[in-house]
């Protein structure tokens, strides 16, 4: 009896560890990385990671518009079963979105390698600190349409990668604020309303400047954020990770940009997305930690995963040994962002317009110089040198306003529209309604000039406007919306919805039907006002 039980557990004992040791290989190193993941390929990766180990489960995070399960992966030990588990936890919560433009397909392999070794036995203290999510796979419909003349710029894989756009045709990495797609819905709703992460990272390929590093990455800068924070991720954690990536995982990297001139690389090295219509500087405008990754396109298919699966190790073992610190300075960070709302001072302002300026430090680049040529046609063109040098230039990183407005106590929505309304809650905003009949001074915007764009953006003619605040005393009905800036997302309230944003909710037409009468050339009123003090109003909840 004792001989059987023995070899019982013996028997056990072996299977556990050779099902522990054994290497699930990703499409990409089966192929010697000539060819990436499909969405079959994906899943079917996931559903066999899932079966050794009791570290991970997966969830969903949306359903794609052509009807595709789009996974979300939670490692953790011991492994939440909800979000709700983690309201006393020590852990700092991390999450990793790849292929949300799916012809850039590295972070899609790297972060699959970086689960199953996770979960596997590498590094597998880090998960005492850390609660890990991941999407790889976050555009399924644009995987699939894959072709071998889709990035024809790009250096692999050699098989063909899919589009840039989801099933609707449009760039998820431009809907963080009107929140057209699926997908970015899931991401709002299912990860950052829900698990709230501490710390995000969006995977993607370069189109631009020449270089020798085959990684760049950058963090949130757009200057409606919390400022401690951004200087945070540019002082401390952005140089510390780079310095890992390097030093520990010997791969070269550099703070992402474009040159300013390419035919004089000496003038200087810029970030330029500042809008918050790119996730990464949504998540900055919610007042948490925002990584952008940006693969050197003219790298080899392996050089590019493998530095991107360096770069996320360097991400996570800085989250782990930071955690209480990374910690504090949000929760600082929003309480700033409440008490601001609650009693905002003159001295309180949202940037309607910013301009970047260098960081303190500057960056050091391995850059080739740019050749002129003329092509077939007679054009002047530029192409890669031969020859690399180091070049250490300005990093015009650091964004602030040249022209703010007010920053309010609350807005009023003189519409009921259930579009709005609808999505601000989608945001995670609160959003109430007046419990009686009231009188208040407010600010009115009175429009002077309404312009849409010349082209089409996402499937919209966006609008410019131009106008004044104006003084007046209005009455409001019992159930008319208000939403006030004195919550965790007041940040995120103001951009939506003052008129002037560069990325707020006029911009993207959510009022166009509000703003002009059928007949004539005057213009309504805006359709939101301004409290800017501090006043007691009796509210509910709308929802």
């Amino acid at each position: 009896m004792k001989k059987s039980l023995l070899f019982t557990t013996l028997v056990i004992l072996i299977s556990f560890t050779l099902r522990s040791q054994t290497k699930i290989l990703t499409t990409a190193e089966k192929s010697n990385y000539q060819s990436t993941s499909t969405y079959a390929d994906v899943m079917s990766f996931i559903g066999t990671l899932q079966k050794t180990t009791d570290l991970m489960r997966t969830d969903t995070l949306a359903i794609s518009t052509e009807g595709r399960v789009i996974p979300l992966l939670i490692i953790g030990n011991p492994l939440p079963s909800d979000h709700s588990d983690l309201k006393d936890d020590d852990r700092v919560v991390v999450y990793i979105q790849a292929n949300i433009h799916a012809g850039e397909v590295e972070g899609k392999e790297a972060t699959q390698m970086l689960i199953r070794d996770l979960v596997q036995g590498k590094n597998q203290n880090i998960l005492k600190d850390v609660v890990l999510l991941v999407c790889p796979i976050l555009n399924p419909d644009g995987n699939e349409k894959f072709s071998k003349q889709n990035r024809t710029n790009q250096n692999g894989p050699a098989n063909g990668v899919g589009v840039r756009h989801n099933g609707q045709r449009l760039d998820l990495n431009r809907d963080a604020m009107k929140l057209e797609t699926p997908e970015i819905r899931g991401v709002v709703t299912n990860i950052l309303n829900k698990w709230d992460p501490a710390v995000s990272v969006d995977c993607h390929t370069t189109n631009g400047s020449y270089h020798e590093e085959p990684v760049t990455f950058t963090w949130m800068i757009n200057p409606n954020g919390d400022r401690n924070l951004i200087n945070y991720m540019r002082d401390e954690m952005a140089p510390s990770v780079s310095n890992t990536l390097l030093k520990k995982y010997k791969v070269e990297n550099v703070f992402y940009g474009e040159f300013l001139d390419r035919k004089d690389i000496e003038k200087g090295w810029i970030s330029y997305a500042s809008e918050p219509r790119y996730i990464w500087n949504y998540i900055g405008l919610r007042n948490r930690l925002s990584i952008l990754n940006e693969n050197y396109v003219y790298a080899d298919f392996k050089t590019r995963t493998n530095g991107c699966y360096n770069l996320l190790w360097s991400i996570l073992e800085f989250s782990s040994e930071h955690k209480d610190e990374i910690k504090q300075l949000i929760t600082d960070a929003d309480a700033r962002t409440i008490k601001r709302g609650l009693e905002p001072a003159v001295t309180d302002s949202f940037a309607i317009e910013y301009k970047g300026y260098p960081t303190p430090d500057k960056v050091t680049i391995k850059a080739y110089d740019y050749v002129k040529y003329t092509d077939d046609k007679g054009r002047e063109r530029y192409k890669k040198g031969d020859n690399w040098r180091e070049v250490t230039v300005p990093y015009i990183a650091d964004y602030f306003a040249t022209k703010s407005t007010r920053f309010p106590f609350a807005y009023i929505l003189s519409i009921s529209d259930e579009k709005v309304v609808k999505t601000l809650e989608t945001h995670g905003i609160i959003v109430e309604k007046l419990s009686t009949d009231i009188i208040i001074d407010v600010e009115i915007f009175k429009i002077e000039e309404l312009k849409p764009s010349n082209r089409l953006n996402q499937g919209h003619y966006t609008e410019n406007i131009q106008g004044e605040y104006i003084n007046e005393s209005k009455e409001f009905a019992e159930g008319t919306y208000i939403i006030r800036t004195g919550q965790q997302l007041g940040c995120l309230v103001a951009y939506l919805l003052e008129p002037k944003a560069d990325d707020g909710f006029l911009f993207w037409n959510f009022f166009d039907k509000y703003l002009a009468p059928q007949w004539g050339r005057r213009y309504y009123p805006y359709p939101v006002y301004r409290v800017i003090n501090s006043i007691n109003i009796e509210t509910t909840v709308a929802n």
